[in-house]
C-alpha cells in the first residue's frame, strides 16, 4: 500500500526516467523489436521462463517489469541477496493462490545467481507446472553459475551494454525531464557517456550530480568533470567470466600477431585488478604453445620477464611484462610442437606396452645379451654424418612422423636438417618393411594430426 507520504519523498532521477513502456527502453532492441523474443512473446500475450543476462544498469529489472504489465502477470519480486527459503515458499503459496483465482505471476528474482544449487532446485517444479513463470537477472554467465535443470527449463537472453547513442538518448531525457541543460561542453559530454561504461543507471547517477551543481557554476570541460565526478570502476571480476574473456582476448591477440590488441586487453586486465603473475603464467604457456621452436628465445624471454616483475614488482615491473606481450606479438608463430606432443600422446595412448626394439636397449647382465639386449646397435657419433639412421621405434609399430615444423623462423632450419636426416635414413634403408595393417596405424596417426591442427 502506498503512504499517504510517499509521492512527496525525493526520487533518484534514474528512477522518475525510468521506462513506462518497452518501447522506452534503450539500447536493447535487438530483444525488444516486434520481430525480436520479446517482442514476439509480448505480441502473442505468451511469456516463457527468461534468464536476463547483461551487466549493471542495462535495464533487466525494468523489462522483467513491464513484460509482467504488458502479459497481464503479477509482478512478484525478489532479490536473492536478501532472501532465503522461507521467502520463497511464501512467493509460491501467493502465486498459487493467485492462479486459483486465474492470475498469473511472473516472479522475477534479482541476482538469481546468489541462489546455491538446492534453492535453484527448488524453482523447478512451480516453474514446470506453471505456478510461476520465472525471470531471473544476472550478471553473471548462466552457464557458469545455474543449474543446468534450471537452464533446460528457461530461455537465456543477453542485454548488451548501452551503446553510446542510448547514453546519449538517456542524457536528453534527463534534460527534458529536469528542464535543465548538463553544464558541460560537447567532449566532456562525451566524456561523460564513457565514465558510466554502458550502465545507464551510473550515467543517470553522474547527470544528477551535474544538474545539481549551483547555477553560477560554469560550463565545464574534460578536465573539470574528472574533478566533479568519479568514473566507473571497470566490469571485470577475476574469479568469473570476464577473467576468462580477457585472457582469451589477449592470448588469441597475440595467436594473431596483432601487437596493439594484445597490449590493449594487457592493459586491461591490470586496470581490472589482475594479478600480474597470473598473466605471466599465460604469456610463458603462450611462447611455447603458439610460438615454440619457431623463436625458441620467447620462452627465455617470459621466463626473464616474469622473474623481473616479481623482483620490481607493480608498477615497475609491469614494463618487463609490456615488452614480453611486444616480443611474443611480434615473433614468429608455430603451434608445432604443441600439436607434437597431441600427437606422441595419442599415439601412445592407442600402442599400448611395446617393447622398445632389443638394439637400443642396454644389457647389463649375462641373460639380456644372450637374449639379443643392444645387439646390432650403431653408436650414432661414430657413423657417417654422425648419423646412423637406425629405427629406434617398436619394431612392431610403423614410423610416424609427430613433429611437422613450419616454414616459420627457427624452425625453417630444423625443417631443413629433418628432411636431410629423412634423405639419409631412406638412403640407408635400415627400417624394415611394414605389414598393411602398420601401415594403416601410421595413416591413421597422420590423419588425426592433420585434423587436429585444422582445429587448432
Amino acid at each position: 500500500m502506498t503512504s499517504l507520504f510517499e509521492d512527496q519523498a525525493p526520487r533518484p532521477l534514474a528512477d522518475r526516467l525510468r521506462p513506462a513502456t518497452l518501447d522506452d527502453v534503450v539500447g536493447q532492441d535487438h530483444l525488444l523489436a516486434e520481430s525480436a523474443p520479446l517482442g514476439r512473446m509480448v505480441a502473442a500475450g505468451r511469456l516463457t521462463s527468461l534468464i536476463l543476462w547483461g551487466p549493471p544498469g542495462t535495464g533487466k529489472t525494468t523489462i522483467a517489469r513491464l513484460l509482467a504489465q504488458h502479459t497481464q502477470l503479477y509482478f512478484e519480486p525478489l532479490s536473492a541477496v536478501f532472501s532465503g527459503v522461507a521467502d520463497l515458499k511464501k512467493v509460491f503459496a501467493r502465486a498459487k493462490d493467485r492462479r486459483e483465482a486465474g492470475q498469473g505471476t511472473l516472479l522475477f528474482i534479482d541476482e538469481i545467481h546468489r541462489f546455491n544449487r538446492a534453492q535453484q532446485d527448488g524453482f523447478l517444479p512451480y516453474v514446470e507446472n506453471g505456478t510461476v513463470i520465472l525471470v531471473g537477472a544476472t550478471t553473471e554467465n548462466p552457464s557458469f553459475e545455474l543449474n543446468a535443470a534450471l537452464l533446460s527449463r528457461t530461455q537465456v537472453l543477453v542485454l548488451n551494454r548501452l551503446n553510446d547513442h542510448a547514453m546519449e538518448e538517456l542524457l536528453i531525457r534527463a534534460e527534458d525531464l529536469t528542464g535543465n541543460q548538463l553544464p558541460i561542453d560537447l567532449d566532456a559530454r562525451a566524456a561523460l557517456r564513457a565514465m558510466a561504461d554502458g550502465d545507464g543507471r551510473y550515467l543517470l547517477n553522474l547527470a544528477e550530480e551535474l544538474l545539481a551543481l549551483p547555477e553560477s557554476q560554469r560550463q565545464l570541460n574534460t578536465e573539470d568533470l574528472a574533478q566533479v565526478v568519479q568514473k566507473r570502476l571497470p566490469l571485470y571480476d577475476k574469479s568469473q567470466e570476464g577473467h576468462y574473456n580477457l585472457i582469451s582476448a589477449l592470448h588469441k591477440s597475440l595467436r594473431g600477431s596483432d601487437t596493439d590488441a594484445a597490449l590493449y586487453w594487457f592493459a586491461r586486465m591490470l586496470d581490472g585488478g589482475e594479478d600480474p603473475h597470473f598473466i605471466a603464467r599465460r604469456l610463458t604457456r603462450f611462447a611455447v604453445e603458439d610460438i615454440g621452436l619457431a623463436d625458441p628465445n620467447a620462452l627465455s624471454q617470459a621466463i626473464n620477464a616474469w622473474q623481473a616483475y616479481e623482483r620490481l614488482g607493480s608498477p615497475e615491473g609491469e614494463l618487463a611484462l609490456v615488452q614480453l606481450v611486444i616480443y611474443l606479438g611480434t615473433a614468429p608463430k608455430s603451434n608445432a610442437a604443441y600439436m607434437a606432443e597431441k600427437a606422441a600422446k595419442r599415439a601412445a595412448r592407442d600402442t599400448g606396452s611395446l617393447m622398445p626394439p632389443k638394439h637400443i636397449l642396454n644389457a647389463p647382465t649375462k641373460m639380456m645379451r644372450e637374449l639379443g639386449y643392444g645387439a646390432g646397435y650403431d653408436y650414432d657419433h661414430d657413423a657417417q654424418d654422425g648419423f646412423s639412421g637406425q629405427n629406434y621405434f617398436p619394431d612392431d609399430m610403423a614410423r610416424a612422423r609427430f613433429y611437422r615444423p613450419k616454414e616459420m623462423g627457427f624452425e625453417r632450419d630444423i625443417s631443413k636438417r629433418l628432411a636431410y636426416w629423412d634423405k639419409l635414413r631412406s638412403k640407408r634403408n635400415v627400417k624394415p618393411n611394414l605389414d598393411e595393417a602398420a601401415a594403416a596405424a601410421q595413416n591413421a596417426i597422420n590423419a588425426d594430426h592433420d585434423e587436429e591442427e585444422g582445429d587448432a
